[in-house]
């Protein structure tokens, strides 16, 4: 792979791995108690991946699942990007 191949891939795998760590915090409710740590990883992550989500979110809005609601922007990115990245690689 060449140089620009090899940093195209770094970006979609932090985002790929960024996402996946939303999608786990979404988990651990944020509250005044979370460590330091957990705080600044979330803000970070939903930094990154927010500007993706959120045209995504106005598409296809949370889906009402019981008392809550079910967020699928996150697992739509994550199919949009592998194909969006697929597509890229054979076009290289």
């Amino acid at each position: 792979m060449t140089p620009i191949a090899n940093l195209i891939d770094l970006a979609f795998q932090v985002f790929y791995y960024a996402l996946l760590i939303r999608i786990i915090l979404t988990f651990f409710a944020a509250t005044s108690h979370s460590s330091h740590f957990l705080y600044q990883l979330r803000m970070i992550v939903f930094k990154m991946t927010e500007p993706v989500l959120a045209p995504l979110r106005n598409l296809i809005p949370p889906i009402k699942a019981g008392a809550g609601y079910l967020d699928l922007s996150p697992l739509i990115a994550l199919v949009l990007l592998n194909i969006i990245k697929n597509l890229i690689f054979s076009l290289m």
